[in-house]
């Protein structure tokens, strides 16, 4: 399970800063602004996982689901393009990293009582 937690903390960090990124490249686009919000808490998100805090995994699961939901139906078809796809999918990995961690925990919880 450190090599998943290991992997997802990456994969946040990398969000993070592709997050980021449009903040600099098109600082009037009305998307950077959300954009850079949700790389910080996606840098911070790796972080936590890095560092195994408690709630890391749960964080991990949420915010990458507000994330795909909130760029699906507020940034759209219409101006998809390559970073978007390798964004997605960096999303939906570490969600399924962060369930599988927690399922994991859980299932060594009843194990070891």
């Amino acid at each position: 399970m450190k090599t998943i937690r290991y992997f997802a903390a990456l994969l946040m960090l990398i969000a993070g800063v592709l997050h980021i990124l449009p903040m600099f490249r098109e600082p009037r686009d009305p998307n950077a602004l959300p954009m850079l919000a949700f790389g910080i808490v996606y840098f911070a998100i790796g972080v936590l996982l890095l560092l195994n805090k408690k709630y890391s995994q749960v964080l991990g699961i949420v915010c990458p689901l507000i994330g795909l939901g909130t760029g699906f139906f507020v940034i759209g078809l219409k101006n998809w393009n390559t970073m978007l796809t390798i964004m997605f999918i960096i999303d939906a990995v570490v969600v399924i990293c962060c369930i599988l961690m927690l399922l994991n925990r859980n299932k060594e919880k009843v194990i070891s009582q």
